[in-house]
């Protein structure tokens, strides 16, 4: 194999390395952004669910 070759390839596999990187970080961004919408849902149906019961009580 010629240098050049060597070359090609580490470049290669660094650019993958960064893209993966970053595709995970997107992915935990993206996750935590559904976690949080999630808990913000909970949270509300909850308080409507309290306040149905001071008004029924």
């Amino acid at each position: 194999m010629k240098q050049d070759d060597k070359d090609k390839g580490s470049s290669r596999q660094g650019r993958l390395k960064l893209a993966l990187r970053e595709n995970l970080k997107r992915r935990k961004s993206q996750a935590r952004g559904r976690h949080d919408t999630a808990a913000s849902s909970t949270d509300a149906k909850v308080s409507l669910d309290d306040r149905e019961e001071e008004g029924s009580g």
